[in-house]
C-alpha cells in the first residue's frame, strides 16, 4: 500500500487531538450509561456483554474493534449458531436502530484504532479482494461513521461506496467531518442506524462479479 499524503495540520495534528479529546470526554460523561447498557445487555442476550471481532484498520492493521453485542448465541439441534436474523431479538434492535452498540467503539478511537470519521472498517477477509483502488480506503483510520453512511448507504452499490470512502480520503477537512457528524446524528434520530442484513450479502456479490470471490464465500456469521 502506498503511503498516504497528509494534505494538511488538521488531517496531520487536530484530527488526531479532537479524536482522543471529545472520545475521552464521552466516555467520562457517560461512564453511567456504559454501565447500565451492559447490565441490560448481560440480563437479554447473556454474556460475554461485549462483541469483538478483528477489523482491517488504518494501512491494513489488524485491530479488535468492540461493540455491545445485539444477537443472542441461539443455536440448532445440531449445536449450530442460527442465521442472524433469528438471533437478533426486539432488544437488539432498539440497541442498533439507536445506534447504542456502537458505543464501545469510542475505546477504539481513543486507543487510536480508529476515528471519528473514516471508511466504516468491513470484514478482514475482504482485504485481499480489494483491487488497488478499493485498497486506499486503508490509508486512514476507519471511522464510526463515514461519508457513505450519511449519502444513502442503504440503496447504492458497493462500487459506489467505495468510491465515496476514496472520495473522503482525498478530501478531508474540518468542515467535512463536521458535516458527517451532524448528518450521522440525524440519521439515528430518524432510525436509519437499523442495521440492513442484505447490505452484507451485497459486498459479497460485488467480489464475486468481479470474480475475487467464489459464490459462498461471502456469507457473514456474527455481528457487523
Amino acid at each position: 500500500m502506498e503511503k498516504h499524503k497528509v494534505k494538511g495540520p488538521y488531517e496531520a495534528f487536530v484530527k488526531r487531538f479532537l479524536d482522543i479529546l471529545i472520545s475521552f470526554f464521552v466516555i467520562v460523561l457517560f461512564s453511567w450509561l456504559y454501565l447500565i447498557l451492559a447490565i441490560i445487555v448481560r440480563f437479554n442476550l447473556g454474556s460475554p456483554v461485549l462483541f469483538t471481532q478483528d477489523r482491517p484498520g488504518k494501512n491494513g492493521k489488524i485491530f479488535k474493534m468492540y461493540k455491545f453485542r445485539s444477537m443472542s448465541d441461539k443455536r440448532d439441534e445440531n449445536g449450530n449458531l442460527l442465521p442472524d436474523k433469528q438471533r437478533l431479538n426486539k432488544f437488539g434492535r432498539i440497541l442498533r436502530s439507536t445506534s447504542l452498540d456502537e458505543l464501545p467503539e469510542f475505546f477504539n478511537i481513543l486507543k487510536g484504532d480508529m476515528s471519528f470519521v473514516g471508511p466504516r472498517p468491513l470484514l478482514v477477509k475482504y482485504l485481499e479482494h480489494y483491487n488497488r483502488f478499493e485498497m486506499r480506503r486503508h490509508e486512514v483510520r476507519p471511522g464510526l461513521t463515514g461519508l457513505t453512511q450519511v449519502k444513502g448507504r442503504r440503496g447504492i452499490p458497493w462500487k459506489q461506496k467505495f468510491e465515496q470512502d476514496i472520495e473522503y480520503v482525498d478530501n478531508i477537512s474540518f468542515l467535512m467531518d463536521l458535516k458527517i457528524v451532524f448528518m450521522t446524528v440525524k440519521e439515528v434520530f430518524t432510525g436509519a442506524g437499523v442495521e440492513n442484513f442484505k447490505e452484507n450479502q451485497l459486498i459479497s456479490e460485488y467480489f464475486q462479479e468481479h470474480g475475487s470471490l467464489r459464490a459462498g464465500e461471502g456469507s457473514d456469521t456474527g455481528e457487523c
